[in-house]
């Protein structure tokens, strides 16, 4: 059976581990050629092995979503390679400092955050949605977090990254949506991946608090982002758009 993504292109950055490894997984599985992207290339040209060892296509772009150069030349690379782009997951982020108070956050860490996390996403839109309206339509999915919709403290530029990436969607899904492209976010909760690492040092019983701050009772797995990210970029969900779609395990429910 065809899968649901069959004969499109995807592009996914940050996808050498956790959120973007499991999404770039995904979407070959239902059927997409994948552009795999990250500036860790040995985790990236692993996530494109996999994907050809199951008996898809995909290759390994090195790019920085910081710097616009790197960003356009990976969306000229795909579309040279394969012709188009039709969904695109703007995935790659960082935690920056953790467990610093707003008024003692370094500079630097701050600059980062915000050049990764926020200017990063709109540079990847920037450059895949002309693409996309030349072709006559596409699917954007960004990855938010449920920090991007409450507060938390001790994260002063992660929340404020990924409140921006809310609000940048939902900004960018109204000017497109006339255009034939649906642009959504994805809010994970507590997942388990590296980005995990810099929280657990920092914070004593990280991962006992988080869990017990998810109703369903424990953290979840990056497969489980994947799945949201795929279905968002499919046909199934033809008429969402400008969502940001909490995968959360019940933690903004309550």
């Amino acid at each position: 059976m065809a899968g649901m993504l069959q004969g499109k292109v995807a592009l996914v950055t940050g996808a050498s581990t956790g959120i973007g490894k499991a999404s770039a997984l995904a979407f070959a599985r239902e059927g997409a050629t994948v552009v795999v992207s990250d500036i860790n290339v040995d985790g990236g040209e692993e996530t494109a092995r996999l994907i050809g060892d199951s008996g898809g296509r995909a290759f390994f772009f090195e790019a920085d979503v910081s710097k616009e150069d790197h960003v356009e030349a990976l969306v000229s690379r795909t579309v040279e390679a394969y012709g188009r782009l039709d969904c695109a997951f703007n995935n790659a982020g960082i935690a920056g400092a953790i467990g610093t108070s707003c008024h003692e956050y370094p500079d630097d860490s701050w600059e980062r955050v915000m050049a990764i996390n926020l200017k990063g996403v709109w540079l990847c839109m920037k450059h895949e949605i002309p693409q996309m309206l030349t072709q006559g339509g596409g699917a954007i999915v960004n990855t938010a977090s449920i920090w991007g919709l409450v507060g938390a403290p001790g994260a002063s530029a992660y929340v404020a990254s990924k409140h921006g990436v809310v609000g940048l969607t939902r900004a960018a899904a109204l000017e497109y949506a006339p255009h034939g492209i649906r642009i959504n976010a994805v809010n994970p909760g507590t997942i388990r991946t590296p980005i995990l690492d810099p929280f657990i040092a920092a914070i004593p019983d990280f991962e006992s608090l988080m869990t017990a701050r998810h109703p369903i009772g424990r953290i979840g797995m990056p497969e489980e982002v994947a799945e949201a990210v795929t279905w968002l970029c499919s046909d199934a969900a033809s008429f969402v758009i400008g969502q940001n779609l909490p995968v959360d395990g019940g933690y903004t429910t309550q």
